[in-house]
């Protein structure tokens, strides 16, 4: 009971804790990181081990999903290289760099454990990051190249850390094996996610219930990850690509009731997930503190430390070093010539603070407490994964803010841009279908406000300095006024729902078909879906009055 008592008040904590660094614009995790240390120095706070096979599957499965089914493939692929430079050079550099200073620290941990911790402290976590960039508004290239990494580096870096554990282990791993196993997996994986992703919306499309397709999703996350694993094939890939899967089909087969309601549901679960993994480090520290001497746990901070130092600094030398050399491709020739394009090349200020965004989360935590107990210098291990969390969100996280505000990086308008492009052309679908209902006065009336949001939304489209296709219409078209009217009480259902519908076919084209990303459709998609339950309730609310 004291355990779930002490949980239940960390929760609050936590919340409140995520209100101050709203308030302050700084990442709630780092706030939440510091109140796990506080919890570990605590007298009369009690101790708890969680099962280590299930620390990944509780605290990466959902929190993965709900990233990768935001993220935009669009833009991915535009910024495949920055994004494969960080998930797997940067990540690289990072595990040898911190085996090499583990070894130099501490001769006696093996190699396969070194190797193992610096797959733990290798993945940064974007959400830390992103919480204070969506706030400052930068340049919206910057967000998916931090997004994407976050996806993609946590895969290369687990499947090095599973391979480490089990080379620490068993003692053996056959090098020859090691990339014809990885080919299989990965392949396994995204073949494995595809079918699953179908099978997930065949599934939910069919419940009603918004409770229970809800608990379906959630239950779906964990249950992509269990069978990956089973399979022996990367929970974290299958996931990935699940949830991006999952995600382009989704818009036109989930309602938006339902989806209004679960995009709620997931904010608030991984919220709690991310509190839980603080407070579980801080439980599992407390009884590591417990077992060591003053000197012993001296030494453990002077390791932590270094670790932590190392980190930032071999993320800072990838980014500048991978910008620069990109920067010196793209120079122009000598004869004044444009040079060759790279999506790599970022400029100085950027690359400066992609280099800062090394803050770590809930991938590294949920990786050290995965290691078996029995698993050689663990609790070193663990304290030093810990330190590197609490030391990157601390300093790089709370320091971000003013480094932004200092480099003068803003907002490229792109987002917006595409937004404005978006609503006027679905509004022009909207009124298009709305024209061709027969209907009558209400429907007219329908027809005329979407023509009024036509014409606002063209306006603004045309102050962005772009040019409109077509012209909005002025008023009621010749189909609209030549309807026939009827008293069947059902008509405003009808041109409403074709209004809809109408609208949400061209909002998926332009995402389709590339004109816009993810970032303006998930956007337009939630105006979408409010617009849709505000238009039931005037239908519901008329319907009663008819039949008084």
């Amino acid at each position: 009971m004291q355990v779930f008592e002490v949980v239940i008040a960390l929760l609050l904590g936590g919340a409140a804790l995520a209100a101050i660094a709203r308030h302050f614009g700084a990442p709630y995790p780092a706030l939440v990181a510091l109140a796990g240390a506080a919890l570990a120095l605590i007298p009369g706070t009690p101790t708890l081990v969680l099962d280590p096979e299930l620390a990944l599957a509780l605290f990466v499965a959902p929190v993965l999903v709900d990233a990768a089914f935001d993220a935009s493939a669009r833009d991915m692929r535009v910024n495949w290289r920055p994004i494969a430079s960080l998930a797997l050079g940067a990540v690289a550099l990072t595990i040898v760099v911190v085996a090499v200073v583990a070894r130099l620290l501490v001769p006696d941990i093996p190699w396969a454990a070194a190797i193992a911790l610096g797959a733990i402290v290798a993945p940064p976590d974007a959400a830390a990051a992103t919480t204070v960039l969506k706030q400052l508004r930068p340049p919206n290239r910057l967000l998916v190249i931090l997004e994407g990494e976050s996806l993609f580096n946590d895969a290369s870096a687990l499947l090095v850390y599973r391979l480490a554990v089990g080379a620490t282990m068993t003692g053996f791993i056959s090098g020859w094996s090691v990339i014809p196993m990885l080919v299989v997996v990965t392949a396994g994986s995204v073949v494995l996610a595809l079918v699953l992703s179908r099978l997930s919306l065949m599934v939910i499309v069919r419940i009603s219930d918004v409770s229970t397709a809800v608990i379906v999703q959630f239950c779906g996350a964990f249950f992509v990850w269990i069978l990956a694993e089973q399979l022996k094939l990367s929970g974290i890939i299958t996931t990935v690509v699940f949830a991006m899967a999952a995600s382009r089909r989704a818009p036109e087969l989930i309602p938006a009731r339902l989806r209004i309601q679960s995009w709620a549901v997931w904010e608030v679960a991984v919220f709690v997930l991310n509190v839980l993994a603080f407070i579980l480090v801080g439980f599992q520290l407390k009884s590591i503190l417990a077992r060591l001497e003053e000197a012993t746990g001296l030494r453990y901070a002077i390791f932590a430390a270094a670790v932590c130092v190392v980190v930032i600094l071999a993320r800072i030398a990838w980014v500048t070093g991978a910008a620069a050399f990109s920067r010196w491709r793209c120079r122009p020739s000598v004869d004044g010539a444009p040079g060759p394009r790279d999506a790599v090349a970022l400029d100085r200020r950027s690359a400066a603070v992609v280099g800062w965004c090394g803050m770590r989360g809930t991938v590294t935590l949920a990786a050290a407490l995965a290691l078996p107990a029995a698993f050689p210098f663990r609790d070193l291990i663990l304290t030093t994964a810990f330190g590197v969390t609490l030391g990157t969100l601390v300093v790089q996280g709370l320091t971000l803010r003013p480094l932004i505000l200092r480099l003068g990086i803003k907002d490229d308008g792109s987002i917006e841009r595409e937004v404005r492009l978006a609503r006027v052309e679905y509004l022009r679908a909207a009124v298009d279908a709305v024209a061709a209902c027969h209907g009558d006065e209400s429907a007219e009336l329908v027809r005329r406000r979407f023509a009024v949001q036509l014409r606002r939304a063209e306006k603004a489209f045309a102050a962005d300095g772009a040019d409109s296709n077509r012209p909005a219409p002025e008023g009621p078209g010749p189909e609209a006024s030549s309807a026939a009217g009827t008293d069947n009480a059902d008509d405003d259902s009808v041109v409403i729902r074709a209004a809809t519908e109408a609208q949400r076919r061209r909002l998926v084209a332009l995402r389709g078909d590339g004109t816009i990303g993810d970032a303006a459709f998930q956007r337009l998609e939630e105006e979408l879906d409010w617009s849709e339950l505000g238009w039931s309730q005037i239908v519901t609310s008329g319907r009663g009055d008819s039949r008084q």
